[in-house]
């Protein structure tokens, strides 16, 4: 089970064969890959920041959660920081369970958490200025459907 709190582009083909390369008793393998989409007016960058150590400990928590909750035979979860331009890969889940909906659903519940309370801080920079991204009420809404 890892957690990859990294500012290196990452290989998304090489991350997913090796995923499912090395879990056993999966009958399912579900990954996603999210990228840097371009805002109107256009994007110079996004700029991710993080606490290490804490940030870890975070998708560490969530990543068992989804483990426990799902019964997955593994998960992996890499997420980017630093400046980040549009198009590139900015974070990847993948998941693997012996049956395809738990891996989707521990997918889906691992990609809301990273959206909406995983601890990075996202700034928009573009010609013109920049802002921090805020929380959206959709994202936050999402998390509804997963409380016990």
């Amino acid at each position: 089970m890892t957690i990859r709190v990294q500012a290196e582009p990452f290989d998304f083909g090489a991350e997913a064969t090796g995923f499912a390369e090395q879990v056993a008793g999966a009958g399912a393998v579900v990954t996603f890959t999210g990228l840097v989409r371009d805002i109107p007016g256009g994007l110079v960058a996004m700029e991710i920041e993080h606490y290490p150590g804490m940030t870890e400990r975070a998708l560490a928590a969530i990543r068992d959660e989804s483990v426990r909750r799902w019964g997955l035979a593994d998960a992996l979860v890499i997420h980017r920081h630093g400046p980040l331009y549009a198009g590139e890969t900015i974070m990847m889940v993948a998941t693997a369970a012996r049956h395809r909906a738990d891996a989707f659903a521990a997918a889906e519940f691992l990609m809301d958490y990273l959206k909406s309370r995983a601890p990075f801080w996202k700034k928009e920079m573009r010609a013109d200025g920049a802002d921090w991204v805020a929380a959206r009420h959709e994202d936050e809404a999402a998390l509804d459907r997963w409380k016990p």
